[in-house]
């Protein structure tokens, strides 16, 4: 089977923690190039140290605030500029905040759009030529079980990321022929610092602990725990090898088979 990512390079957004490091991480060993991007740049700086390179590759950095597409599209103009190709591109950005639907405020709604969306598309136009050029593309996009299985209390992120995943599927319709596939990846509960503070919450809310609420919610899943970030890398890392050529437009959950339906 062919894993190897040798002279492709990623640009893994939201890459310098959680699930995005985790997936630049397995890319990496599979000796992809890799380009960070997220907004602080101690942690990136920080994350690209711990990146392997076993096969010498030059890891680098873009510091870049995803909810401001205009500042992504120039910080990437720029390094397209100098720089070779992105033959993978993974989409990823930070969840929205909780709270009763009603209780949202509409222009959360845009904002997270914006961060999600907008942003992903901006990207996508950016990187698409040369994918093309290449004749190899992925671009996977990190979204959540929530775009088949709405989640209570996370009104934006079950309407903007299903959002996503329409666009994604409609994406992979008009890319495929170019030897570029698209798909959606949903992770369920993965112990990430994303849930811990959403777990947090509801922990303050029904007067309980943060382990008593990750203990209910893992007995709920039949894998009877929640999943660690490394596995969700190695699913996202799978898509993105040659190996996953024919693979095009699917919604795939790692959630250790918590959702109900097919």
């Amino acid at each position: 089977m062919n894993l190897d990512l040798s002279n492709k390079t990623a640009l893994v957004c939201g890459g310098s923690q959680g699930l995005g490091f985790a997936v630049a991480n397995e890319l990496a060993l599979l000796n992809a190039t890799i380009i960070l991007l997220s907004r602080s740049e101690d942690k990136l700086k920080e994350a690209v140290k711990k990146l392997p390179a076993n096969a010498q590759q030059q890891h680098s950095y873009i510091s870049a605030d995803t909810s401001k597409p205009a500042e992504v599209k120039e910080k990437l103009q720029q390094y397209l500029q100098q720089n070779s190709s992105i033959h993978i591109l993974i989409n990823n950005s930070g969840g929205p905040a909780s709270g009763p639907a009603l209780e949202t405020k509409a222009e959360d709604f845009t904002s997270s759009f914006q961060s999600h969306l907008i942003t992903a598309h901006t990207i996508t136009q950016l990187v698409v030529p040369g994918m093309k050029q290449a004749g190899f593309g992925r671009i996977i996009n990190i979204l959540s079980t929530s775009i088949k299985e709405p989640i209570n209390h996370l009104v934006i992120s079950n309407s903007v990321r299903a959002a996503v995943a329409n666009w994604a599927k409609t994406l992979a319709n008009d890319l495929a022929q170019f030897g570029i596939t698209v798909n959606n990846v949903l992770p369920g509960y993965t112990k990430t610092d994303r849930l811990k503070y959403l777990f947090g919450k509801q922990a303050e809310s029904n007067q309980t602990t943060v382990d008593a609420i990750e203990q209910k919610q893992a007995e709920q899943i039949p894998a009877k725990r929640l999943g660690i970030p490394e596995e969700f890398g190695a699913v996202v890392a799978f898509l993105c090898s040659p190996a996953a050529g024919y693979v095009n437009g699917v919604n795939l959950p790692v959630d250790g088979g918590a959702l109900h339906g097919l």
